[in-house]
C-alpha cells in the first residue's frame, strides 16, 4: 500500500518536473525583459520564434520593446534628429547575420525638427542567418536606442541567447508577436508602380511619382537609402498630390555636407497610407518631372461632375432618347402644368436612380477588388445583349408597331389621377442614362477618377452631382413648365417626326447588335440583325402597311450607306476619302520606356468598339491631316489599348495614370519620360503641340 502511495506521488513529481522543463525551455528563447537602472522608461526583450527555414539557414527572432508615456525611439533613418537602433553581434558564434525588419514609422516633431520613429510598443521581426544548422548558435550583442521626449537618452543593453537550431520548438507567443510585427512591415505590392524618381540639385527638390491601380487615400512618402551620400541627406516631409490613381510627392532634400549628392543613387521609396504600406527601390535620375498641381476639393469636384453630366445631354449617346422624351411632350398637347412638371420630375428621378445603381455595382466592383470604368458594362455581352432587346422595344414602340394595353378599370384609375404614365419617363430618364455611358463627355473623366478614386460616401456625392447635373434640363422644364408650351404645336408632322426618332432608335438597337462581334461570330450577329430587321418591316407592314414600310427600308439603306460613306469621307469634304488606318502595335507598358529610350516618341491610344468617343476623335482628328501624317512619322511609335474586352492589363495601365474610361490618349517622348495626357474630346493642336513637346522636335 505505501509502495502504491509512493510511485503514485512519483509519478505526480515527474508530471510536475516535466511541465517546469517545458516552460524552462521556452524561456531558454528569450532574454526576459531587460531594463537599464538608470533609464527605466525603456523595456525590451530579445526572443525566438521557434520557426526555421533548414535550406535558408534561417531562424526566426524579434526584438520587443516598450516606452513609456511620450517617450519614442527611432526608424532605420531617423530623420532630422536623433539616432536608429542597431545590434553589434561582432561576440556572436556560428551567425552570418541578422537581418532586420522595420516596422512603417510614424513622423514627430519637437521645435521644428522632424524625426520618424515609434512610440509605446514595437515590434522589430528579425531574421537569423546561421552559418552551420547542425551546431549551437551563441548571440552576444550589444543593443544601442536612443530613446528620446525633450531629452534624449543613449543606452545600451547586452543580449545574449544560446540554442540549438535542431533543438528549437515553435513558441506560440513569440509567433504571434513575429507575425503582428511582420503586418506593418512595408513589402512589395504589385498594384503599386514608381513612374519616376527626378532629383533637381539646383533646388533641392526629390520628386516621385507613384501610380497605385487600387488608388490612394491619405499616402505619406518615406525616402531613405544604403550608400553613404544618400544617409548624408536629409529628406524633410513632402508635399503630396494625389490624381486619380497617381501620386506625386515633392520633398526638400538637404545635407550636412553642403550639396546633396542623389543623381544615380539608389533609393529606398517606403510609401504609407491607410490600409498598407510599400517598400521598393528606384535610381535617381535628373528627367524633369511635370507637376500638375490640384488643390481640387470636393465642391470644386462635384461643380466639374454637375458639368460633366449637364454635357453629356448633348452627346451623340443621348440624342434619340431626348428625341423620345420630346415627342412625347409635343404630342400631349394641352397638359396641365403639373402633368408636365410631373413627367419631367419622373424622368429627372429616373436619371438619378439609374446613376445611383451605376454607382451601387462600381462599389460592389471596387469591394470585390474588380475592374472599375466609366462605360465598364459594355465589356458584357449580357449587359449589351439586354440593352439591344430594350433599344429595339423602344423603336418598335415608337414607330407604333405594338402598345400595352391596360383594363378599362386600369384607365379608370389613371384617369382620376390624372396620370400620364409617370413610370414611363421615368424608365425614359434611366434608359438616357444607360446610353450615355458609352459616351465620355468633357469633365466627366476628371469627377469618375476622383469618385471612384476615394470613399464610397464621395463616391456617391459625385454620381449624385453627374446625375443632377444631366438632369438639369429635364429639372429646368419641370420648374418651368411654360417652357414646353415653345415647343412646336402638334399635327400630322409628328407622325413622322416620331417615326423618325424609332427608327433612330432602331439605328441605335443595331449598333449595339454590332458589339456583339467582339464576343460571338459576326455570321450569327448579321443573322440576327437581319431577322430583327425582317420581323421589324413585317410588323409595321401589318400595322401601317406598304408604304411605311418601303420608307423604313429606303432609311435603313441610305443610312448604312450613308454611314459607310461616313466611314470613308472627311466631314469636311466629301471627295476625299479618309486614308487606311495606322499601324498600331499593342499596348506594351514595359515598352514604351524601351522605345523613350532610344530617342522615339510614343503615342498611346485606349479605345474600345463600344466608345462613341473613340470613334469621333478618330475620324475628326487621327485619320485627318495634320494628325495623320504626324503620326507617320518615323520616330512616332503607336501603341494601341482594346478595352472592348475586359483586360487587367489596359484596366491597370487606365488606373496608374489616374483614368477610369475611355478614350484615353497619351504621348510619351525623351522630354515627356512620364507622359502627356491629351484632353477626351481631341483637337488637332492639342495633339500636334503634344508630340511636339514630348519629341523635343517640331513635325514635318
Amino acid at each position: 500500500m505505501i509502495f502504491k502511495r509512493f510511485s503514485a506521488l512519483t509519478a505526480l513529481l515527474i508530471l510536475i518536473s516535466s511541465l517546469f522543463s517545458f516552460s524552462a525551455s521556452a524561456v531558454e528563447y528569450s532574454t526576459g525583459w531587460l531594463q537599464n537602472p538608470d533609464h527605466p522608461p525603456v523595456q525590451l526583450r530579445y526572443m525566438l520564434t521557434g520557426q526555421q527555414d533548414p535550406q535558408n539557414q534561417t531562424v526566426e527572432a524579434l526584438l520587443e520593446v516598450r516606452l513609456d508615456t511620450d517617450w519614442k525611439t527611432y526608424w532605420r533613418s531617423p530623420g532630422e534628429g536623433g539616432v536608429a537602433p542597431s545590434i553589434d553581434w561582432s561576440l556572436s558564434n556560428n551567425l552570418d547575420e541578422v537581418e532586420w525588419h522595420w516596422p512603417m514609422p510614424k513622423r514627430y516633431e519637437f521645435l521644428g525638427v522632424e524625426t520618424l520613429g515609434y512610440k509605446h510598443t514595437i515590434i522589430f521581426p528579425m531574421t537569423i542567418h546561421v552559418e552551420d544548422m547542425s551546431k549551437p548558435v551563441f548571440l552576444s550583442g550589444i543593443l544601442t536606442m536612443s530613446s528620446c521626449t525633450n531629452i534624449c537618452v543613449l543606452t545600451d543593453y547586452e543580449i545574449f541567447l544560446d540554442f540549438n537550431p535542431a533543438n528549437l520548438t515553435a513558441s506560440e507567443q513569440a509567433m504571434h508577436l513575429y507575425n503582428q510585427g511582420m503586418s506593418h512591415v512595408p513589402t512589395e505590392q504589385p498594384s503599386v508602380d514608381i513612374k519616376a524618381l527626378s532629383f533637381d540639385k539646383d533646388n533641392k527638390v526629390l520628386s516621385v511619382v507613384a501610380s497605385n491601380t487600387l488608388g490612394w487615400n491619405q499616402p505619406d512618402v518615406f525616402i531613405d537609402g544604403e550608400s553613404q551620400n544618400v544617409q548624408d541627406a536629409s529628406f524633410l516631409k513632402p508635399t503630396v498630390n494625389v490624381e486619380g490613381n497617381t501620386l506625386t510627392a515633392q520633398m526638400k532634400v538637404s545635407s550636412w555636407f553642403g550639396e546633396p549628392k542623389l543623381l544615380g543613387e539608389t533609393l529606398n521609396i517606403t510609401i504609407s497610407d491607410t490600409d498598407f504600406s510599400v517598400e521598393t527601390t528606384g535610381v535617381a535620375n535628373d528627367i524633369p518631372v511635370t507637376i500638375t498641381a490640384s488643390n481640387n476639393n470636393l465642391l470644386e469636384i462635384i461643380g466639374i461632375a454637375l458639368l460633366g453630366g449637364l454635357i453629356l445631354n448633348i452627346m451623340p449617346c443621348v440624342l434619340p432618347v431626348l428625341g423620345m422624351k420630346l415627342s412625347s411632350v409635343i404630342a400631349a398637347e394641352g397638359l396641365e402644368k403639373r402633368q408636365i412638371r410631373m413627367q419631367f420630375l419622373s424622368s429627372a428621378a429616373g436619371i438619378l436612380t439609374s446613376f445611383w445603381l451605376l454607382a451601387g455595382f462600381l462599389i460592389a466592383l471596387k469591394l470585390s477588388g474588380q475592374a472599375l470604368g466609366w462605360g465598364v458594362q459594355f465589356q458584357s455581352p449580357y449587359f449589351i445583349g439586354a440593352m439591344v432587346i430594350i433599344t429595339a422595344l423602344f423603336a418598335a414602340n415608337m414607330l407604333g408597331l405594338f402598345e400595352i394595353r391596360l383594363s378599362s378599370g386600369a384607365n379608370t384609375w389613371m384617369a382620376t389621377k390624372g396620370d400620364d404614365s409617370y413610370v414611363g419617363h421615368f424608365v425614359q430618364g434611366m434608359f438616357a442614362t444607360l446610353l450615355a455611358t458609352p459616351c465620355s463627355a468633357p469633365f466627366l473623366g476628371t469627377a469618375v477618377a476622383f469618385a471612384l478614386g476615394a470613399d464610397i460616401i464621395t463616391l456617391v456625392a459625385i454620381f449624385t452631382a453627374l446625375a443632377i447635373g444631366m438632369a438639369a434640363p429635364w429639372l429646368l422644364i419641370a420648374l418651368f413648365p411654360r417652357l414646353a408650351n415653345l415647343l412646336p404645336k402638334p399635327g400630322m408632322w409628328m407622325d413622322k417626326v416620331k417615326s423618325l426618332f424609332g427608327l433612330m432608335m432602331l439605328a441605335t438597337s443595331l449598333w449595339l447588335l454590332s458589339l456583339m462581334t467582339s464576343f460571338f461570330s459576326t455570321a450569327a450577329v448579321i443573322l440576327i440583325g437581319v431577322l430583327m430587321v425582317v420581323v421589324l418591316l413585317w410588323r409595321l407592314g401589318k400595322v401601317k402597311g406598304r408604304k411605311p414600310v418601303i420608307l423604313a427600308m429606303a432609311f435603313i439603306i441610305v443610312g448604312s450607306g450613308g454611314g459607310l460613306i461616313a466611314g470613308s469621307m472627311t466631314a469636311d469634304n466629301w471627295a476625299t476619302p479618309l486614308p487606311q488606318d495606322h499601324a498600331w502595335q499593342p499596348l506594351n507598358i514595359d515598352a514604351i520606356q524601351q522605345q523613350v529610350s532610344q530617342g522615339k516618341t510614343v503615342f498611346v491610344d485606349v479605345t474600345a468598339d463600344w466608345c462613341i468617343t473613340c470613334k469621333v476623335n478618330k475620324v475628326s482628328v487621327l485619320l485627318q491631316d495634320p494628325v495623320y501624317s504626324a503620326l507617320e512619322q518615323d520616330h512616332i511609335v503607336l501603341m494601341k489599348g482594346d478595352w472592348t474586352k475586359p483586360s487587367d492589363y489596359v484596366t491597370g495601365y487606365l488606373r496608374s495614370n489616374g483614368r477610369f474610361g475611355v478614350p484615353f490618349n497619351i504621348v510619351y517622348g525623351p522630354n515627356a519620360p512620364t507622359g502627356i495626357a491629351l484632353p477626351v474630346i481631341l483637337t488637332s493642336n492639342d495633339v500636334i503641340k503634344a508630340i511636339e513637346t514630348a519629341s523635343g522636335k517640331g513635325v514635318e
